[in-house]
C-alpha cells in the first residue's frame, strides 16, 4: 500500500508542542482548541467503529476512527460542505447566478486581527447593505435581491486577507413584489458604484465602533485608541478605490452548486496543498491571482512555527457565522419570498419536503476495497478506547476516512 498523504495533522502533531511551548500566553484557548481537535481527527482519541466486508471468503476488517467536525479541521469540511450544499439545492432559481467578492484594504486588515467579531461582522453588515442597496435603486436594478455570503480571512499564502464571496440571484424581486425584474441576463450592478459606497458604509460603521469602544488596539497599533489617530488612519483609505470584483453569471443550477462549494466550507489551506515537511519547515502550494497561466502557481517553503502561526490566524471567534444570507434569503423570510420568486418566474412550487427520522443521516461506508462487497460496521468504539477487532490493512492507511 501507498505512503498516507502528507496532513495538516501530521505538522501539528509533529510540531505542535514545541509551538505551543514556544508561544506560551500568546495562544488563545480557541487557537488552542483548534489545534487539538486537529491532531485528533481520526484517530483512536476520538473512537470509531470497525467495518468487515460481508463476504466471508474475503472477511477484509477495516477501522474507521470518528472525525472532530471542527469547523478548521481540513479533513472534515467535505462531508459539512455536501450536507450545507443539499439544503441549499432546493432553494435555487433558474437564473443566472454572479459571484461577488468584497475585500477589506491592508489597513483596515491589519486591525481586524485585533478586533475579528467586531470588524468581520462589520464587513459582512457593510457589503451585503450595499448589495442591497445598489440593487433597490432604480437606476440600477429597482429591486430586492438575495444573498448568500461567505467570509474568508486569508490569501494563498495563508497571510491575513479578509474578504468576503458572494452567491447572488441575477435578478430580484420588485419593490411592489410584483415581478421579477432582470435588466442584463450577463450584469448585475456597476462595481465602481458598489465600491464607493462599500467604502463609505464600511468607514462609517468602524467610526461608530470606535465611538462606541468597541475596538481595542494593541501593539504597534496602541496609540489608534485615540480618536483622533483613529480618524488620520482612515483619512487615506477615503481616497483609495476599494476592492469590489463580480465575475461573470454561471451556467445553470448544478454549476452554482459546484462553484459554491469550493468557498463555503474552505479553510485556510487544504491538505491538498501540502508538498512535504520535515524537522524545520512545510512546503505547499500557491497561487499567486495576478499572473494567468503555468506560472500563477509555484511552491512556498515556511518554517515549520511560521506555518502553525499562519494557520492559527484564521480561527474565527466562538459562535462567529462565517456564512450569512441577506435580502431575499435573510432568515425568517426566505421561505415566502423563495415561493413568491418562483411564482413570479412561473415555477412549479417545491413538494413538501419529508420530516425527517432521526438526528443525524446514517453512516455511509464505501465499499470493500479487495472484493467491492458491502461493509458492515461489527463494532463501536469510544474515545481511548482499544479496538477489539483488529484491521486487516496496512498500519500506513488505517485512517480511512468514510464521508
Amino acid at each position: 500500500m501507498g505512503r498516507q498523504a502528507l496532513e495538516v495533522a501530521d505538522i501539528l502533531r509533529d510540531h505542535g508542542s514545541a509551538w505551543r511551548e514556544a508561544n506560551h500566553g500568546h495562544v488563545s484557548l480557541g487557537q488552542l482548541k483548534v489545534m487539538s481537535a486537529i491532531e485528533r481527527c481520526r484517530t483512536a482519541a476520538l473512537g470509531g467503529h470497525v467495518m468487515r466486508c460481508e463476504n466471508d471468503a474475503c472477511g477484509h476488517t477495516a477501522i474507521a476512527y470518528n472525525s472532530c467536525r471542527n469547523r478548521h479541521c481540513p479533513k472534515c469540511q467535505g462531508a459539512a460542505a455536501r450536507q450545507w450544499m443539499a439544503a441549499r439545492a432546493v432553494e435555487l432559481l433558474p437564473v443566472p447566478y454572479f459571484h461577488v467578492v468584497f475585500t477589506l484594504p491592508a489597513p483596515i486588515g491589519d486591525i481586524a486581527y485585533q478586533n475579528k467579531a467586531v470588524i468581520y461582522d462589520l464587513l459582512f453588515r457593510a457589503s451585503a447593505e450595499t448589495m442591497v442597496t445598489i440593487a433597490a435603486d432604480p437606476k440600477h436594478l429597482g429591486a430586492n435581491i438575495g444573498i448568500t455570503a461567505v467570509l474568508h480571512t486569508w490569501g494563498s499564502a495563508m497571510t491575513h486577507h479578509p474578504h468576503v464571496h458572494m452567491i447572488v440571484p441575477g435578478g430580484g424581486i420588485s419593490l411592489d413584489r410584483a415581478r421579477w425584474i432582470i435588466k442584463r441576463p450577463d450584469f448585475l450592478l456597476p462595481v465602481r458604484v458598489l465600491s464607493k459606497l462599500f467604502r463609505r458604509l464600511m468607514i462609517d460603521k468602524l467610526i461608530a465602533a470606535h465611538a462606541a469602544g468597541r475596538l481595542t488596539f494593541h501593539g504597534a497599533h496602541a496609540a489608534l485608541v485615540n480618536t483622533k489617530a483613529f480618524t488620520a488612519y482612515l483619512a487615506p483609505l477615503k481616497r483609495t478605490r476599494w476592492y469590489v470584483y463580480a465575475k461573470r453569471p454561471l451556467a445553470g443550477p448544478k454549476a452554482v452548486l459546484a462553484y459554491l462549494s469550493r468557498y463555503t466550507h474552505r479553510v485556510a489551506i487544504s491538505n491538498r496543498r501540502l508538498v512535504a515537511a520535515d524537522t524545520k519547515t512545510v512546503t505547499f502550494k500557491v497561487k499567486n491571482y495576478r499572473i494567468n497561466g503555468p506560472g500563477r502557481y509555484k511552491t512556498m517553503t515556511l518554517a515549520a512555527h511560521e506555518f502553525i502561526r499562519r494557520l492559527l490566524i484564521h480561527v474565527l471567534p466562538t459562535g462567529f457565522h462565517r456564512i450569512r444570507h441577506y435580502g431575499l434569503l435573510a432568515s425568517g423570510v426566505k421561505t415566502d419570498n423563495l415561493a413568491l420568486a418562483r411564482k413570479l418566474l412561473a415555477i412549479a412550487p417545491l413538494a413538501p419536503e419529508p420530516e425527517a427520522v432521526g438526528c443525524e443521516p446514517p453512516t455511509i461506508l464505501k465499499p470493500c476495497p479487495c472484493c467491492g462487497s458491502a461493509m458492515r460496521i461489527i463494532e463501536v468504539f469510544e474515545a481511548g478506547e482499544p479496538a477489539r477487532y483488529g484491521s486487516t490493512m496496512m498500519p500506513a492507511v488505517i485512517r480511512i476516512d468514510t464521508s
